[in-house]
């Protein structure tokens, strides 16, 4: 096996951990998590069997967006550490064998980052073009029709240029102008400056947002039969646009060729988060297509609120196929913008065991993040204890994000569940209590270990990471296929119903793997499988 130091496809088929700083430890009773918290935790991810770590931002933000408003890129915020905090972590998670990813916002910034005051301040100082600015229509009316991802329009007037600003997400959060190529400089000297600190990858934040049309023309509406579930919530007018202009630009390409480019000497990795509903698949077959774009992008297939049934993966999987076949997606369940899967599909214990075991045999990366390994429910926030600008828009028909960012529970008996000794940031439910870390660790049968199990079978087997995935079939409501790599081949079935389910295998003799997950044994030429139950098996 390749080792560690010099394995450059170590993304093909890893495991990487999403890490919300805020919620994962604090160290210095602040109430909010903090960077030597993350190393203090890096054992206990290393344990589960991840290749890698994500950590989401922590660099110098007023938090009007917790940290994905960045006014000081090269610097930690008071609040998570300093620089040397994340060496440690750096340093830590190279011992344990993990890798550690960033990341790293590139379409906008604060509104209180240097680079804005100074380019705020007239039309025409040195980086009086370093933003999207555009003069009024006649009528004083904004530029066009764009909106906010966060809602109302994408544009702000500002009295000092006597002109209006594009935020596509909150109006601190002013875009970036990267037509500028002295823009994209500055971006490749900030990747140059934590590629230096020995990051090992980048994952880029709204990266389809980085360019918007030259013309600023009008968004064409979407019509109601294409709109979906993935993406803003349907209270949001974000939504009723086609956004052909204010995103998904062809500039995006030869940008990020640089980053590629910037890259590549030192095997680091971008992991881009492509935002766009409906043309999802279409844009990581675009932004991931041969060696010079990105390694791998984040699907946001798997984070709808529908539940994935197995046609529905099929469909994924075969529309992925037809767009994207060269490309690689990076798979996940939950993270922090979405209300978390054992919720948002309404699983019980056994359909989210079943779930775990199919991201880990399924082709591309995958994702897991904090909490997932325990089965945490999505969090029931008041809405005096809200803080994402997003739920508080919206509430309370889209109650936000925060009820998957809730501190992470580490001791079921201690004062915040051990996430802190002081009051936390946002409050710690009760229901998490019983099923903390430690809680778990307790428990051979728990949640927890089952991940480690799934984890553990994909690090085993060689197909499940990088071999080919034959097109995915579909019984009822089971789905199956086969991984295969060299002379490796594993068939992988599940039965995502309540309902039994008998699937018939692939010519050739079998032999039952994964006994220890609860892996259903053949009979014959085929498995019969109850509610939520899977076979694995391997070709003799």
């Amino acid at each position: 096996m390749t080792s560690f130091t010099t394995d450059r496809d170590w993304w093909r088929g890893a495991v990487i951990y999403q890490i919300y700083p805020r919620s994962y430890q604090d160290t210095d009773g602040d109430g909010v998590g903090d960077l030597k918290g993350i190393a203090e935790r890096l054992p206990y991810i290393a344990s589960l069997g991840a290749d890698a770590v994500w950590i989401s931002p922590f660099f110098t933000s007023p938090m009007k967006d917790y940290g994905y408003d960045v006014a000081d890129y090269c610097e930690v915020d008071p609040m998570f550490g300093t620089l040397a905090d994340f060496d440690t972590i750096v340093d830590m998670a190279h011992r344990l064998e993990l890798k550690v990813m960033i990341d790293l916002v590139m379409s906008h910034t604060s509104d209180k980052h240097p680079w804005f005051a100074e380019s705020r301040a007239s039309r025409t100082n040195p980086r009086a073009d370093w933003y999207v600015w555009a003069d009024p229509k006649p009528d004083g009316t904004a530029p066009n029709n764009w909106l906010s991802v966060f809602g109302g329009p994408a544009w702000q007037w500002d009295v000092r240029r006597e002109q209006y600003y594009l935020h596509n997400f909150l109006t601190a959060q002013p875009d970036l102008n990267l037509h500028n190529p002295a823009v994209q400089e500055a971006l490749f000297d900030v990747m140059g400056f934590w590629l230096q600190r020995g990051v090992d990858g980048f994952r880029l934040d709204a990266i389809n947002f980085c360019f918007a049309d030259k013309e600023l023309r009008d968004n064409p509406p979407m019509p109601l039969a294409e709109r979906n579930d993935i993406g803003a919530p349907s209270v949001n007018p974000y939504n009723y646009q086609r956004h052909l202009h204010d995103k998904n630009q062809p500039e995006n390409l030869q940008f990020l060729r640089g980053i590629r480019a910037l890259l590549e000497p030192s095997g680091a990795v971008a992991l881009g988060e492509i935002g766009e509903g409906h043309r999802g698949l279409e844009l990581l077959g675009e932004y991931t297509n041969g060696n010079e774009l990105l390694h791998m992008s984040y699907a946001f297939d798997f984070l709808a609120n529908t539940r994935l049934t197995a046609p529905r993966i099929a469909g994924i999987f075969d529309r992925l196929d037809k767009v994207a076949a060269d490309g690689w997606a990076c798979w996940a369940f939950s993270n922090h913008d979405v209300t978390r899967h054992v919720s948002r599909w309404a699983l019980g214990p056994e359909a989210a065991r079943a779930y775990a075991v199919l991201l880990m045999c399924l082709r591309g990366a995958a994702c897991i993040y904090q909490g997932e390994e325990l089965g945490l429910p999505e969090a029931d926030i008041a809405f005096k204890d809200l803080h994402d600008p997003y739920g508080i828009e919206f509430w309370p028909i889209f109650k936000g994000r925060d009820g998957c960012r809730t501190p992470m529970p580490w001791h079921p008996d201690d004062v915040n569940a051990g996430f802190s000794t002081a009051r936390p940031w946002l409050p710690v439910p009760e229901a998490h209590r019983p099923l903390a870390v430690a809680a778990q660790e307790a428990d051979r049968d728990a949640m927890l270990h089952h991940y480690r199990r799934a984890l553990a079978l994909r690090r085993a087997h060689t197909a499940l990471r990088t071999g080919s995935q034959t097109p995915i079939a579909v019984t009822g409501e089971a789905l199956s296929f086969v991984r295969q790599l060299e002379d490796e081949a594993l068939f992988c079935a599940f039965n995502l119903s309540e309902s039994p389910q008998t699937v018939e295998l692939s010519d050739g003799t079998w032999e039952n793997i994964g006994a220890d997950l609860g892996s259903v044994a053949i009979e014959g030429s085929h498995a019969a499988l109850g509610p939520w139950e899977f076979c694995l098996a391997k070709k003799a």
